[in-house]
């Protein structure tokens, strides 16, 4: 198995970079904060972008916990990659990672000052330093149950291939909880008043009698108590309005919605 090594202080995009390098070196697998990757999908692991501290972050990119280290490592053996790029901020952290992963030694190492201008890697660290947004190499849908709550944009890249191709690749850029000035948190109100705005964009409903929002670790469920006005089929109208509380609730808060769960209280003629 090929080992190559991508290095570069935080916040100078190589996570933003990496899969135009994996590409590059014909390396599907890329190990960066926690996650094993391979093209657009997550195969293991857990984001250090998910934890409350960058020491319990830095920990997490490291696989210094053993669960979290086996799991990997289990992910790996069963793939059996012929390379994998690991992303770290020196070169003794990808070394550090490589040793705890078994997958040492080391081929080659590629600095982000070789492959990203000085102007770049200023955008990058702004990015990082004032807005506190970070890049995972992912679609956003491969993440969004995992970071529910979390400022979640994706972020489109266009890359044109050797036969003149185009491919088009998805990153996503989230707010870590560890990177926020104060603590973020959306209250059920908001979220009912969110529920509230996506049903009046419903022809059928004549109005909610009920809502109830309940949180778990994999997002919210939304349960709610609606009147109809008789004519169109509840099926339809049913379906429409759970469409519409996902956009919107997701739109706006970029919290994970697992169910919308509506109950016909009643049908009324109008």
């Amino acid at each position: 198995m090929k080992v190559l090594a991508l290095v570069g202080k935080s916040g100078t995009g190589k996570s933003y970079r990496a899969l135009s390098l994996a590409h590059e070196k014909e390396i599907a697998y890329i190990i960066d904060d926690g996650l094993l990757i391979q093209g657009n999908k997550i195969i293991a692991g857990k984001s250090a972008k998910r934890q409350k501290t960058s020491v319990t972050a830095v920990k997490t990119a490291l696989f210094t916990h053993e669960d979290h280290r086996e799991e990997v490592k289990r992910a790996i053996e069963e793939e059996n990659p012929r390379g994998i790029l690991i992303l770290g901020t020196s070169k003794k952290m990808v070394e550090r990672i490589a040793m705890h992963l078994n997958i040492c030694p080391i081929e080659e190492y590629v600095y982000i000052e070789e492959i990203s201008s000085e102007e770049e890697r200023k955008i990058a660290k702004k990015q990082r330093n004032e807005y506190g947004k970070h890049v995972i190499p992912v679609p956003t849908f491969e993440i969004k149950k995992d970071f529910s709550g979390y400022f979640i944009d994706p972020l489109k890249i266009l890359r044109r291939k050797k036969d003149d191709t185009v491919q088009i690749s998805e990153k996503s850029v989230v707010r870590p909880t560890f990177s926020y000035m104060g603590k973020y948190t959306i209250s059920d109100k908001v979220i009912n008043d969110l529920v509230n705005y996506a049903v009046r964009q419903v022809e059928g409903i004549y109005k909610v009698s009920r809502i109830d929002v309940r949180n778990n670790q994999n997002g919210a469920s939304i349960y709610m108590e609606v009147v109809v006005i008789y004519g169109k089929p509840i099926h339809e109208i049913s379906r429409e309005v759970q469409k519409k509380i996902v956009e919107e609730v997701e739109r706006m808060t970029a919290m994970h919605i697992v169910a919308v769960n509506i109950f016909v209280k009643k049908i009324i003629v109008s």
